[in-house]
């Protein structure tokens, strides 16, 4: 049996490669769907995989493939918080969706989003934003670094392979966030190491309806 190599990336291969997959892609969907950029490596599971997010996890392939537009409806935030000071964030993981109301009770979102790919990835239980980041850069986190130290230390904002996308909102659990991703194919599915993900445009909106010290239950 041969054992296959991983691909020795350092950060200026990666930053490279992310162009010119990144380039690829414009003109071949398929191409940029079917190669990992963090590794070079084919992707796994249905449709090709995932690229990874702030979680670095692949599409599971063995999880649950039904669609969650049966349960995606909006919901009351009465059973869930007390109050709607600074608004409130509501992410069902189930159903693969957040919720957000206003303060002023009447502005209400329901946005599509990715999860974490396991229960021992996943985090339930109420937190807040601490922390909101326009431009957001990516930086593995020790155990990544650690699994896979051929993946670079920096992602700067504004590259098409940065995997946090576009905006960020730092939750008060470490290494937690909710954040845009540039891999539209990652909404819906079990595709994150414990980040809540939204398609940019979305985490945009968001961003905006936001404070630091909105109030969020993941459940």
């Amino acid at each position: 049996m041969t054992t296959q190599k991983k691909p020795d990336l350092s950060r200026r291969t990666f930053l490279t490669t992310s162009a010119a997959i990144g380039a690829a892609g414009l003109a071949s969907p398929a191409l940029a769907q079917a190669i990992d950029p963090y590794t070079g490596q084919a992707l796994v599971g249905a449709g090709g995989g995932a690229t990874p997010d702030a979680g670095v996890v692949q599409y599971d392939s063995q999880q649950d493939s039904r669609r969650n537009i049966s349960s995606f409806r909006m919901q009351d935030w009465q059973p869930y918080f007390t109050n709607l000071t600074n608004g409130a964030v509501l992410v069902d993981l189930t159903s693969r969706a957040l919720h957000y109301w206003g303060e002023d009770g009447q502005t209400y979102r329901l946005f599509p989003t990715s999860v974490p790919v396991s229960p021992e990835l996943t985090r339930t239980g109420r937190t807040e934003i601490i922390k909101k980041v326009e431009g957001p850069t990516w930086a593995p986190t020790p155990s990544m670094k650690k699994a896979n130290p051929e993946w670079p230390d920096f992602v700067p904002a504004g590259d098409p392979l940065n995997p946090m996308g576009t905006h960020a909102l730092w939750l008060s659990w470490q290494y937690y966030r909710i954040h845009g991703t540039h891999d539209t194919r990652k909404i819906g599915r079990k595709s994150s190491n414990g980040c809540i993900g939204l398609y940019n445009e979305h985490i945009q909106e968001l961003f905006a309806l936001t404070n630091v010290g909105t109030q969020v239950l993941l459940l």
